[in-house]
């Protein structure tokens, strides 16, 4: 991506628009963190007191959980953010499905659960991680560039503990739980597809822009700072809670 600014590259904004686009757009994501992947308290009521198959009850709440996951959609827009080509989209973002498919489904039939501070806040570092990668800082500060497809398999199965620990608080009935779990993890990747459809279409528009490029380094340090905020806010939380 260094190859892509140094080719791009303006000036970039003044120093005010882009603090104001800072604070906008960390507050934005601050007041959201309290929602993301939580369950409200008549969905959390429901799956308490459901049993047996309930196969379209969890696939309507897997989508409504994934599009209020604020982290996992940073990331994945930081994911397809420099991808042009669909087959390329469509491969990162099936290996980011199958890592958070596999951890979120095991991690809760084998009861495998991680403090919900703490994987959030690696949660968090991953789309700090990812704006870096866009910006070139690992080939510019260590002479490498960590390969992409493995990084977002590791955070996608990262990913889908946070997802597996969120729906343990809930005590999902081992009646039918399996199958819930299928249909609940259906219902996410119908979400991510609905988020990833409004999240490409803005970017179409965006590159056809001629600001893109001076735009785009702004966007990338914007995510990394919005990470950064989220891993305060969970490291925070772990210690007060």
């Amino acid at each position: 991506m260094i190859q892509f600014f140094r080719a791009h590259w303006r000036p970039p904004m003044p120093w005010q628009a882009l603090i104001a686009l800072a604070t906008l757009f960390t507050a934005l994501l601050l007041a959201g963190a309290a929602l993301a992947h939580n369950v409200t308290e008549g969905d959390s009521g429901y799956v308490q007191e459901v049993t047996g198959f309930r196969p379209i009850a969890f696939i309507y709440l897997g989508a409504k959980h994934m599009v209020t996951g604020y982290d996992h959609l940073l990331f994945l827009a930081g994911v397809i953010f420099f991808l042009y080509r669909s087959k390329d989209i469509a491969t990162y973002v099936s290996i980011f499905a199958i890592g958070h498919s596999v951890t979120m489904i095991a991690g809760v039939w084998w009861s495998i659960k991680i403090n919900a501070y703490i994987i959030d806040a690696t949660i968090a570092f991953s789309v700090v991680y990812k704006a870096l990668d866009n910006l070139g800082a690992f080939r510019l500060w260590f002479g490498v560039q960590p390969n992409t497809k493995a990084a977002t398999l590791i955070f996608g199965l990262l990913h889908g503990f946070g997802l597996a620990t969120k729906i343990q608080d809930y005590d999902i009935s081992p009646d039918g739980l399996l199958g819930n779990l299928i249909a609940f993890n259906l219902g996410v990747e119908l979400g991510q597809l609905m988020a990833l459809a409004l999240i490409l279409t803005a970017m179409t528009h965006w590159r056809a822009r001629h600001a893109f490029a001076r735009q785009a380094y702004a966007a990338n340090v914007l995510m990394m700072v919005a990470g950064f905020a989220l891993m305060g806010l969970q490291i925070t939380g772990y210690f007060v809670a």
